[in-house]
């Protein structure tokens, strides 16, 4: 069975989708929820579901890479990190020590579109269609290896909080799925 570590900020939808989906499963079990702020609702889901969690702030640490080795230093034993709605870059120390160990879910069809606010961008672009990117965590902003993409509609009458609602819908179908064919091909 496959150790999964999540990185969350802020709501944790992404991660009650994977919290439900491996709460059964055979093929893997998430061991640990890290955070960056204390008070992110995150927290509270992964308490809900048994699932033990560490919060870091950043700000206590006289840098990014100081922080990433008291992150390192802390986790359990994990075979891929996944970041599900973590609103940091991953610098080279947690690279380092999970070296294509560390996927990222994105609301945007990669190469378009990446950064902190993929949806609002490919809204106000006008795009016909976006959607959802599962990919590699590498030293940039969302330019790892691509894994897997959805596409969304973006429909006449949508809103970008409606654009939103149908990315987070494939978001929670689709990083499951993908990290469950990564074990089923060995790839993890």
């Amino acid at each position: 069975m496959k150790r999964l570590i999540i990185f969350a900020s802020g709501t944790g939808s992404n991660f009650a989708a994977l919290a439900a989906h491996y709460a059964a499963s055979p093929l893997a079990q998430i061991v640990a929820l890290v955070c960056d702020h204390a008070d992110a609702p995150v927290l509270a889901k992964a308490e809900a579901a048994g699932i033990p969690t560490l919060t870091v702030d950043y700000k206590a640490y006289p840098t990014k890479r100081a922080a990433e080795q008291a992150i390192v230093a802390m986790l359990p034993p994990a075979d891929l990190l996944i970041l599900a709605g973590f609103m940091r870059i991953i610098g080279p120390t947690l690279l380092a020590a999970y070296p294509d160990r560390i996927i990222n879910l994105h609301p945007a069809l990669l190469p378009s579109f990446p950064g902190r606010t993929g949806i609002e961008d490919a809204y106000a672009y006008g795009v016909k269609v976006t959607g959802v990117t599962v990919h590699v965590v590498d030293a940039g902003i969302d330019s790892g290896r691509i894994l897997a993409q959805v596409p969304v509609a973006v429909l006449p009458h949508m809103s970008c909080a409606d654009l939103a609602t149908a990315i987070h819908a494939v978001e929670h179908r689709l990083l499951p799925t993908t990290v469950d064919r990564l074990i089923e091909e060995g790839a993890i």
